[in-house]
């Protein structure tokens, strides 16, 4: 393990070097800032595949910044489940900014700063294991994609903007009363630390930490856009610009993360008065973001939007798997987080291309002249239409049936059946009468003004994407081991609390 010893800190301090130095090269040429960009995402790779295979084994790498022992220091902890997050982060970012050299990142200001200045900040998110610092870094991705949100401008992007800007202003200040009031009662943020102080809290305090630990499950949904705090999302990743709306497909995937992170530490079974805090909250409210989010895709006028209600949908069913608790449920949901993340991010590129070929019609569901190169992006389309509605053989259904079978000895079996399947059928509904009003229903007239042909470099992106949906299929075996293997880690918490605080340490907390 020594030879990993820095390894964790890599990832964050990686993308805000490039962010720092994008900064100081802000005057340079737009392919020398390219290039810097560039590469350091890609070597974001190699660092990933570094974690996943240091933690492979079951290990937690954990680094003590200034060599401060915790609870009293910042510590950065790798596993399995931060492993695979970042992972599935640095895919998505290499395809999504490739995408954006095309000339998106010249529609505004510092879009390749912001652009690193996101990655740091959810990567930190992923590999904090602290819970203030899990704010902080909130914060940080959340500054950088307020200016990503609003790269470009335009009336729309920047009314949904500041809706965007507002609703999560106002969930970082509930963040900080959660954060607060916790401090207050255990004197400690570590999460490792809060674990092992709350599970002994005394029961004159028991119903001011769970009012404190209720409030931090509202900011982290509201982050991951659950029901009922979505409403902000449809507008703004329908009419931000597409590079940014593929990056935004892991931003819910942060408040889910957090979610599953945090209360399997603080609210598992040897919790205290936190013990099971979010088992009859968390999947009827996932269950009922899946449904209104997929009505939502029916019921969308345009195809950013439909994709947008997509994204909700996915989050349904993501936080219904890590809602229903078991392993098997959990290593489900780990399963299809990184599919449902790479699918809707194509499925956004090539949405982009498709309003590009339509010309003044963008991409409303409205009857228009022939696209040029149609049969090249109505290829692309189909299969990333599949690849979201969960259709096999891709790792939608893959997901999605490990999760129907994980379900069947729980007590929303009928529910989740019901819903899961019947929101399949709606999706492909809504996603075939997409096709079928985009690509079949053409007209000769030529009134649609400029439509611009998807070139190579605007279509290998979504190409790419799909193609790590396909990788997710094919290997599916040792991608599913691993997030069982996750989800089993996240079970046995104490592993966690040891390797942080150590035995020693844990021992005398308790």
């Amino acid at each position: 393990m020594n030879g990993f010893a820095h390894l964790p800190i890599l990832p964050v301090v990686w993308p805000l070097f490039a962010g720092v130095l994008l900064l100081a090269l802000r005057r340079a040429p737009l392919p020398v800032q390219r290039g810097v960009s560039l590469a350091a995402v890609l070597a974001l790779l190699p660092l990933a595949l570094a974690l996943i295979d240091a933690t492979a084994d079951g290990s937690h790498l954990v680094y003590k910044l200034g060599n401060w022992v915790a609870p009293y220091g910042i510590v950065l902890v790798a596993d399995r489940l931060a492993a695979w997050m970042l992972l599935t982060t640095a895919l998505l970012a290499g395809f999504a900014l490739l995408y954006a050299l095309r000339g998106i990142d010249q529609e505004g200001r510092h879009f390749h700063v912001l652009f690193q200045l996101q990655l740091f900040g959810l990567n930190g998110a992923f590999l904090t294991g602290d819970l203030f610092n899990l704010f902080v870094f909130f914060e940080i991705l959340l500054l950088a994609s307020y200016g990503l949100l609003l790269h470009g401008g335009g009336r729309l992007r920047v009314k949904a903007g500041l809706h965007y800007v507002v609703i999560n202003l106002v969930g970082s200040t509930l963040f900080l009363f959660a954060v607060g009031t916790l401090y207050g009662v255990a004197g400690t943020l570590n999460m490792a630390d809060l674990a092992v102080k709350l599970a002994a809290t005394p029961a004159e305090n028991a119903a001011l930490v769970q009012a404190a630990a209720l409030l931090l499950f509202g900011v982290f949904a509201l982050k991951a856009a659950l029901l009922p705090l979505y409403l902000w999302l449809p507008a703004a990743y329908a009419h931000t610009s597409a590079p940014v709306a593929a990056l935004f497909a892991i931003m819910t995937k942060v408040g889910a993360y957090s979610i599953l992170r945090v209360y399997s530490l603080i609210a598992g079974g040897d919790a205290g008065p936190l013990a099971g805090l979010l088992d009859a909250w968390l999947a009827p409210l996932a269950l009922a973001t899946l449904a209104l989010g997929m009505l939502g895709a029916v019921a969308a006028t345009a195809l950013r939007q439909q994709v947008a209600y997509l994204v909700v949908a996915s989050v349904g069913s993501l936080l219904l798997a890590f809602g229903l608790g078991s392993a098997d449920a959990v290593a489900a949901g780990l399963y299809y987080l990184p599919h449902s993340v790479f699918a809707t991010a194509a499925l956004f590129l090539v949405a982009d291309s498709i309003a590009r070929g339509r010309g003044r019609l963008g991409d409303a569901f409205e009857s228009g002249p022939a696209m040029p190169n149609a049969r090249v992006l109505g290829g692309l389309f189909f299969v990333a239409a599949v690849a979201v509605a969960g259709l096999p053989p891709l790792s939608g259904f893959l997901g999605k049936f490990m999760l129907l079978q994980a379900a069947l000895d729980t007590r929303l079996t009928a529910w989740t059946w019901t819903v899961v399947l019947a929101t399949g059928l709606l999706g492909v509904i809504a996603l075939a009468r997409s096709g079928s009003l985009l690509f079949y229903k053409t007209h000769g007239r030529d009134d649609a003004g400029t439509q611009v042909a998807p070139t190579t470099a605007a279509l290998a992106p979504a190409a790419g994407l799909l193609l790590l949906v396909a990788g997710l299929t094919v290997w599916a075996g040792p991608a599913s081991d691993f997030a069982a293997a996750a989800a089993a880690q996240l079970q046995a918490p104490q592993h966690y609390i040891d390797a942080v605080l150590g035995e020693a340490a844990a021992g005398d907390a308790r």
